[in-house]
């Protein structure tokens, strides 16, 4: 996984990264996390995300999630800006669906 997975329209494979030591980040709102979300996924809402960018692992790779796709697109985009590798993982859904396989 590489900051260039970011390109907009890339198809990013998460196969090896969710197997790996990658951190889900959903950028959901609370009361949409609540009722579902990727097992041990860290849930840092965008609006929290600045004060809370002292507790990203720089270590690990980033994979982000939101309902859809804009939300987490923003989101790994301000990730890389802050020197973290991330990219976009999508739909929290498929973003699940792909870790319990």
């Amino acid at each position: 996984m590489t900051k260039a997975a970011l390109t907009v329209g890339a198809k990013v494979d998460l196969t090896g990264p969710l197997r790996s030591s990658a951190v889900v980040f959903d950028r959901r709102a609370k009361e949409e996390f609540a009722p579902g979300h990727v097992r041990r996924a860290k849930h840092i809402p965008l609006d929290r995300l600045s004060s809370d960018r002292s507790k990203l692992e720089r270590s690990k790779p980033a994979i982000t999630c939101c309902r859809s796709v804009m939300r987490s697109r923003e989101t790994a985009s301000l990730l890389c800006r802050h020197g973290l590798d991330a990219c976009d993982g999508g739909p929290w859904t498929s973003v699940r669906t792909l870790k319990a396989r």
